[in-house]
């Protein structure tokens, strides 16, 4: 038995990942917060909350973050025009710090001494996680068991993971059918790794987003200019997920990128951004109307270092 650390507060995504890492935490003696943000993925929380629990979590948090999550980060990002290297609309860099805010309050109020995160040591997410969560706190403490020896030697490869979380009865989701990793909020849905790393895939049809119905399904253009329904969204989260919804069904959005990540590699990134899309253009339409052409030349300029700050969790 390993001697007791104190207590953790763990981003908890109930994936593959942050199961076995919320087990492997117990195991190192800590006592474990898991805490689940409700960004607006299709998720089934209290599934969610029983799970973590079940693995062995002192506490569970699952709080709806989405209405900050669209006016504190996503609305800022429109009126910057924010475009990482011309085509990426930030949807994973611009939720990373909103769940890691959270992760700090939870710290302080329950007086954990440490914070802790699935992030691989390859990838943007650990730089935009513990960078907010020492802007915030700075005495803070951050467990990152992807950059840990102990842990990475132990864990090679996902068949590693497979067989601890089939030895500490930790359901697995991931399966052969989707050899990828699916991120989602309300921004968009974002695919990486697996065999996506291969240019030469490019079947999409296989990937299960909004958009990608839209390729399959709806050819009729629509005008946008009320609500067809006859009700009245007024709030700016009402606003987004409408727009998702119609725009995510016409195939709007949706991108096949490679980009240069934080720490030097190249990453394939398929995202699907509907909601943004119609925004970030809507927002240029105006901005031709009412901005002369100096102005505009400033902005674009601080457009672009903007984009930079937030994918690099800089901002």
């Amino acid at each position: 038995m390993a001697q007791p650390k104190g207590t953790v507060v763990l981003a908890y995504s109930g994936g593959l990942d942050t199961s076995c890492i919320l087990v492997w935490l117990k195991e190192q003696g800590y006592d474990v917060i898991a805490y689940l943000a409700n960004i607006g993925q299709k998720e089934d929380f209290e599934a969610a909350r029983k799970k973590a629990l079940a693995l062995g979590a002192k506490k569970v948090y699952i709080e709806d973050i989405s209405r900050e999550f669209v006016e504190e980060f996503i609305w800022p990002a429109v009126q910057a025009n924010a475009l990482y290297e011309d085509r990426y609309l930030l949807g994973t860099a611009l939720a990373r710090p909103c769940i890691a805010r959270k992760l700090v309050e939870i710290t302080q109020r329950e007086g954990a001494q440490y914070v802790a995160h699935g992030a691989t040591g390859k990838g943007n997410d650990q730089v935009r996680f513990e960078l907010t969560c020492y802007a915030l706190c700075p005495n803070i403490k951050v467990v990152a068991p992807w950059r840990l020896p102990e842990f990475y030697q132990r864990f090679p490869g996902r068949r590693e993971l497979m067989d601890y979380a089939k030895k500490h009865g930790i359901p697995v989701p991931v399966t052969p059918q989707t050899p990828w990793s699916m991120d989602e909020n309300l921004m968009h849905i974002s695919y990486e790794a697996g065999i996506l790393e291969n240019p030469k895939v490019i079947d999409h049809g296989r990937l299960a987003g909004v958009a990608a119905t839209g390729l399959r399904a709806f050819r009729v253009p629509v005008k946008v200019t009320n609500a067809g329904d006859g009700a009245t969204r007024c709030s700016a989260l009402e606003l987004f997920v409408y727009l998702n919804n119609i725009a995510g069904k016409h195939g709007v959005g949706r991108i096949d990128i490679v980009e240069n990540r934080f720490v030097g590699m190249k990453s394939r990134g398929i995202y699907e951004t509907p909601a943004g899309t119609i925004l970030y253009h809507a927002h240029l339409d105006i901005e031709a109307f009412t901005m002369d052409r100096e102005v505009r030349k400033i902005k674009q300029g601080l457009a672009l270092k903007f984009s930079e700050l937030v994918y690099n969790g800089t901002y």
